[in-house]
């Protein structure tokens, strides 16, 4: 499964928008990639037959802060990743050795992380956790770094953008009151910025979705946008059509898009982007949806900027 259809299946809560930057270092070429837990998880797995007691137990108390930062939501606790095991023995293995070459993936990673810091010179660097869960999630991000579900992995293609839009994660500050359009910013604003520092994009699938059906779902998107209600939009949907999880990422990406491509200091751009303060003013500047929302006050006989 390549990495950018496991991206769908995040569901990542952030209660600032910004996760404890200051303990990470500044200096990109400061990149950590921390596999130990894959060696402790092996190392359990292989157990599993002749131990009379759960050796996931010691995967887990030898755990990196990667596994403490996935197990609350996504772990649980050493018999709930042990009943998942069991049943799922042969699905872990293709995964055994995933992780043979990711050396090979970290001076890209530290490009990455170069080039974040040459577009936004205050950026932080987390580290990088490659643990196993119960999968239940490709990864997600933590006060301690990013975390990777690496039970979800079959090769390495496509690692590096992950990592790129979980990086940009850790730089965002996005205020203002809480609606589907701030949490599409917050997706979307990732994607574009994690593309643009690695020139991968790891949403192909919903972003051609999208394209092919603009029209509606940008109609869609004017009626839903201040509303408190994802679905449809971010991390599932209710099945109504034959849409994609988390069309949100794709029109955040172009509101996104829109309004980098409009400013001409792009690394000022790059900085706004990253600390929206009003997601409806930002959303007015991009200019992105001026024609559907110009459309929709006019069917309610409201000027423009009332929409605002």
């Amino acid at each position: 499964m390549k990495l950018n259809l496991i991206l769908t299946t995040f569901l990542i809560v952030f209660s600032n928008f910004s996760f404890g930057q200051n303990n990470f270092s500044d200096n990109p070429l400061d990149a950590v990639f921390e596999t130990k837990d894959s060696k402790f998880f092996w190392d359990a797995f292989d157990k599993m037959e002749k131990s009379k007691q759960n050796p996931f137990i010691e995967y887990m108390q030898n755990g990196s802060l990667g596994v403490k930062g996935f197990t609350e939501n996504r772990i649980i606790n050493a018999d709930s990743l042990f009943i998942v095991v069991k049943k799922r023995k042969a699905d872990y293995e293709n995964s055994r050795n995933v992780l043979d070459d990711i050396s090979t993936k970290e001076k890209r990673v530290k490009a990455i992380y170069s080039a974040l810091k040459y577009w936004y010179p205050k950026a932080k660097f987390p580290p990088i956790y490659f643990v196993y869960g119960r999968f239940s999630s490709g990864g997600t991000s933590s006060p301690d770094g990013i975390i990777i579900g690496t039970e979800m992995l079959k090769n390495l293609d496509g690692v590096s953008g992950l990592i790129a839009h979980e990086l940009i994660h850790y730089q965002q500050n996005i205020t203002g009151k809480d609606n589907l359009l701030k949490w599409c910013l917050l997706e979307g604003g990732a994607d574009f910025i994690g593309e643009l520092i690695s020139g991968e994009s790891v949403n192909k699938f919903e972003y051609k979705y999208g394209q092919q059906n603009l029209d509606k779902l940008c109609r869609e998107f004017v009626a839903r946008l201040k509303n408190t209600d994802y679905q449809d939009w971010l991390y599932g949907t209710s099945k109504k059509d034959d849409r994609p999880n988390d069309l949100g990422y794709w029109i955040g990406y172009k509101i996104t898009e829109s309004y980098f491509n409009k400013q001409k200091d792009k690394q000022k751009a790059i900085a706004e982007i990253l600390n929206i303060k009003d997601p409806m003013q930002f959303l007015k500047q991009s200019s992105f949806l001026d024609k559907y929302i110009k459309e929709y006050q006019k069917a309610k006989n409201e000027n423009y900027d009332a929409f605002f």
